[in-house]
């Protein structure tokens, strides 16, 4: 039998077929990660909610376990949309108190279903707005990288549970970069899926005009393509769904993507100067894509509308201050009580405040401004690049705190996001699935992830290029030395 501290850096797919091959059970797995949990989370603050016990109880029967993907194998859920029977879903804020779900959402059912063991869920920032996870409810979470910095956001819990190695991969879901922006911080593999691939049943059709995703935070490429393969696929009554892959997404981790054309960005669509080490990062994977046998080129623009740029901040804040001010009058239904400001954090408030003015014209020319822009962007895929190649964040990861609203202006922290993130975004707008890969580590040690866009409803193009450099430039062997918080 393997030791437990053997687990913490195997990634599911080697952890199930240990199981499968019954050199371990699924009870070892569960216990060394709840035993991971424990040591290391009072440093960390990933994990929120734990579920250790229903976790084991189900452990102690394999025989009972679906004969899934990943059999046996620990996994988090984000504490955002996931919903689990009987479990406590927050969100983020003390609004929900402590709201228990009263069903599996479908995404749940079919990670149950592939054989994942559920241990709990990680923390978020409030109602997932920030790109940090910072929130007043629970506290920050840390970097396993440098416990002074930002895991990034929203699926920090998740992703620096994985880094540190409480569990090989975690649910997460993104809607402006919540699974790639903390992938980067944290050095690991993140992808957003095509809009539509995994369904967002049965509580919603699509989310803010289609800008959120459902998908994990991983270790591997392998293992994102397993699980993508295990719960992609539409329910009855979604308003649409992404075009099925020619095969499995498995398939195509290993297989040769060919001589692909990838356009280079190499400025920040923000105005606003890129670190010194975020290029760095680029300039080393742009190399890397050309050393494949990759045509690699600064992205040229010739064709197209640049106009429409102007107006795309002002209909994404549109529709997401939107969003925040659906959120708040929703929750109002679930727990049944009038909202009130002192029920949330200051940016919270505010940006709902900021979306009850917005008019229905305006969600309207917001809806206008995002499907011109994909159209000008579809038709850059369609007639120039099978890749669009940019720095997945344009900032190393920022010290705990970056984000914090100040009295005088409530939402820089949002202002702050843009400014940190403004290239994962592009992917939520137009669908197309994007990928954050983790290539690059700076003199700090500080894991730097370099952004993939692909074609819409292409997951396999970028699984299998994402394969490739895994091959070539290995990061599994990168891991963070959890240590007390630098000054």
């Amino acid at each position: 039998m393997a030791q437990h501290d053997e687990f913490a850096f195997m990634d599911a797919t080697q952890q199930a077929d240990l199981v499968r091959n019954k050199e371990v059970l699924p009870l070892e797995l569960v216990d060394s990660a709840i035993d991971r949990i424990e040591q290391l989370n009072p440093k960390i603050n990933a994990v929120i909610t734990s579920t250790f016990e229903m976790a084991r109880g189900i452990a102690k029967q394999p025989d009972k376990l679906p004969n899934g993907k990943f059999k046996g194998v620990p996994f988090l859920l984000k504490d955002i949309l996931a919903e689990m029977e009987g479990v406590r879903r927050t969100s983020g804020t003390n609004y929900l108190d402590d709201f228990v779900s009263p069903r599996d959402s479908e995404l749940v059912k079919r990670y149950k279903k592939s054989g994942l063991i559920i241990l709990g869920k990680t923390n978020v920032p409030e109602l997932g707005i920030l790109a940090t996870t910072e929130p007043k409810r629970f506290g920050p979470t840390r970097n396993p990288w440098d416990l002074s910095r930002t895991p990034g956001g929203s699926s920090g819990g998740s992703a620096a549970a994985v880094a540190c190695g409480m569990v090989s991969m975690a649910h997460g879901n993104d809607g402006a970069g919540s699974i790639r922006i903390p992938s980067s911080c944290c050095g690991l593999f993140g992808m957003k899926p095509t809009r539509g691939r995994i369904t967002l049943a049965p509580m919603f059709g699509d989310l803010l005009f289609g800008l959120v995703s459902e998908h994990a935070i991983t270790r591997s490429v392998r293992d994102s393509a397993a699980l993508m393969d295990a719960t992609a696929g539409s329910a009855p009554g979604d308003p649409y769904y992404a075009p099925p892959p020619k095969a499995s997404f498995l398939k195509a981790v290993g297989r040769d993507p060919g001589n692909l054309k990838i356009g280079v960005i190499t400025y920040s669509p923000s105005g606003m100067p890129i670190d010194d080490d975020c290029l760095q990062a680029l300039d080393a994977s742009t190399r890397l894509c050309k050393e494949l046998g990759h045509t690699v080129e600064e992205a040229k623009f010739d064709t197209f509308d640049v106009s429409i740029l102007a107006h795309l901040p002002v209909a994404f804040d549109t529709v997401y201050s939107s969003g925040v001010a659906w959120q708040i009058t929703a929750m109002e239904y679930i727990v049944g009580k009038k909202a009130k400001q002192s029920h949330f954090e200051p940016l919270t408030w505010a940006y709902g405040e900021k979306g009850e003015l917005k008019k229905s014209v305006d969600l309207m020319n917001a809806l206008f401004i995002f499907q011109r822009f994909s159209r000008e962007i579809g038709k850059l895929f369609a007639e120039s690049y099978d890749i669009l190649l940019s720095p997945t964040l344009a900032l190393i990861p920022p010290k705990l705190g970056s984000f914090d609203a100040v009295k005088e202006n409530p939402l820089y922290g949002l202002e702050f996001s843009g400014i940190f993130s403004p290239f994962t975004v592009i992917a939520n707008i137009t669908g197309q699935p994007a990928m954050s890969v983790p290539l690059y580590w700076n003199e700090e040690g500080l894991p730097i992830g370099t952004h993939f866009i692909g074609s819409y409803g292409d997951e396999e193009t970028l699984f299998s290029l994402a394969a490739q450099l895994e091959e070539v430039r290995p990061w599994k062997n990168f891991k963070p030395e959890v240590v007390e918080t630098k000054k």
